[in-house]
């Protein structure tokens, strides 16, 4: 494994940056809970330096021909493939995610970000409107400096996802990763420089609520895009409306994972898995409650029970693994305080629950059957492996029960009855739905919530729109006339 230790907390104007006036912040590897690093939290002078550097580099980047802006962000892709390994390796560190998974999962899907939204810099265009002897066109132009905010369970990626549309068309960027994983972030910035990209273009600046709220806040800004939780994309919400900023909030969910009587139950068993386990159960778009129809629910249960007791859970830094530990110490005190809801409500433990005898933060893949809609753990998003097992009887009833949430991330139809599949799928009140298969989340369709999931899409084209505004402009081409 690669050493953990930054070259400098930040990476502004180019360069790596330090303050060591800025509280200290360890960064602990959750598979053994020692700590592998130190960065600081950026000053107000730091945070200032950032600003500074986006505002400055923002106008002559905008002015590159959207295809040279294109050629960077291509070339840093080709850099992290290149790197894949050792940026792999450094995420592993950083969240305690399996290296199994890191290396297909993270980095690549950064390098996917890049190269899709530098291919399509030559597609940003406007259109020209005739309108008698007159006529009209648009233009795209950017928004100018850009806020990123990211989260503790996809660093590499959230921080690509963010700066890859936003860069093409023509925008600078300061990021601030979470304060549980700010590494790979300053790796990103370092590779867009080695790729081209001109200082001050993409920044990055290390701390908790308080420097995201300086930046959310500074009148400089004029979009800000987070990924975290529902309750935090309120306050950032709030935040940037007061000025009227732009704003994309990826929020979390508690979807809904239907399975039809009718279902390929291997399919739907692996589904399940990977909407509940993959990446320690840490991610927003997971289908945490899984509709089982009365028919089979005891032949689901019973397989997946089965799979779910051959999970490899160790070092996450051993390719074997396909479990890791959560991300800290906090996180896994929350779920084991949801384990004990969801018992003290009466669930039936079907498999897992406990915390592993051993140094880091390791918890059993979780099951729960007979999970009623009321219960805690069926209401709230827990961020961890617990997946909550319900009945259902009928197409209307499990419809309206999916629905039955402030939230609306995600959800999927499992059933070999397509015409069914496309019904159901078409009255799930969520931004981002599966028939047949769970959170794949390639970079050409849009990805984003509803409800209390957020505002905005991530990725396609539609990204796009989000970091960019249409300038109209009408042409005269006739003499102007008045009433007087």
């Amino acid at each position: 494994m690669m050493q953990a230790q930054p070259t400098a907390s930040h990476f502004v104007n180019g360069r790596y940056l330090e303050d060591t006036a800025g509280t200290a912040m360890p960064v602990i590897f959750p598979g053994t809970g020692e700590q592998i690093a130190t960065v600081h939290e950026a000053t107000p002078e730091v945070v200032e330096a950032a600003l500074a550097a986006a505002r400055a580099a923002q106008g002559p980047w905008a002015a590159l021909m959207p295809v040279e802006r294109g050629r960077v962000l291509r070339r840093a892709a080709d850099i992290i493939r290149a790197r894949n390994r050792e940026l792999s390796e450094l995420e592993t560190l950083d969240t305690g995610k399996p290296i199994q998974e890191t290396l297909v999962a993270d980095a690549t899907s950064a390098a996917d970000a890049l190269e899709y939204f530098g291919g399509l810099a030559g597609t940003l265009t406007g259109e020209h409107v005739p309108l008698g002897g007159d006529w009209a066109y648009t233009v795209r132009v950017p928004l100018g400096v850009c806020v990123g905010l990211g989260a503790w369970n996809y660093p590499t990626q959230v921080a690509a996802w963010k700066a890859a549309p936003a860069l093409v068309c023509g925008n600078t960027m300061v990021f601030k990763p979470s304060e549980q994983t700010p590494l790979s972030a300053l790796k990103l910035a370092e590779i867009l420089v080695e790729a081209g990209a001109p200082p001050g273009v993409f920044n990055v600046v290390q701390g908790a609520g308080t420097v995201g709220r300086a930046l959310v806040e500074d009148a400089r800004v004029a979009k800000v895009s987070l990924t975290g939780s529902a309750e935090t994309g309120k306050k950032v919400y709030a935040g940037a409306a007061a000025q009227m900023k732009h704003v994309t909030m990826e929020l979390g969910g508690k979807s809904p994972l239907i399975i039809f009587d009718d279902a390929e139950l291997e399919s739907a068993v692996s589904a399940s898995i990977n909407a509940n386990f993959f990446a320690t159960g840490q991610v927003c778009s997971n289908g945490t409650r899984v509709f089982v129809q009365r028919g089979i629910k005891e032949a689901f249960l019973d397989r997946l029970v089965a799979r779910v007791s051959r999970a490899v859970i160790g070092d996450p830094r051993d390719e074997a693994t396909n479990l890791g530990p959560m991300v800290s110490e906090d996180q896994l005190q929350i779920v084991l305080g949801y384990v004990e809801k969801g018992k003290a409500e009466g669930a039936r433990l079907a498999y897992g629950g406990n915390r592993l005898n051993k140094p880091g933060c390791y918890i059993q893949p979780t099951i729960f059957a007979d999970v009623t809609d009321d219960m805690t753990i069926a209401r709230e998003e827990i961020f961890g492996p617990v997946m909550s097992v319900l009945d259902f009887d009928t197409e209307e009833e499990v419809i309206t029960r999916a629905n039955a949430t402030d939230l609306g991330l995600s959800g999927a139809v499992f059933t070999r009855d397509l015409a069914r599949g496309h019904r159901v799928v078409a009255q799930i009140d969520a931004g981002s739905c599966w028939i047949n298969q769970y959170n794949l989340t390639p970079v050409e369709v849009p990805f984003g919530g509803r409800k209390g999931s957020g505002v905005g899409r991530e990725n396609s084209r539609a990204a796009l729109e989000s970091y960019s505004e249409l300038k109209t402009v009408y042409v005269g081409m006739s003499p102007v006339e008045a009433a007087y």
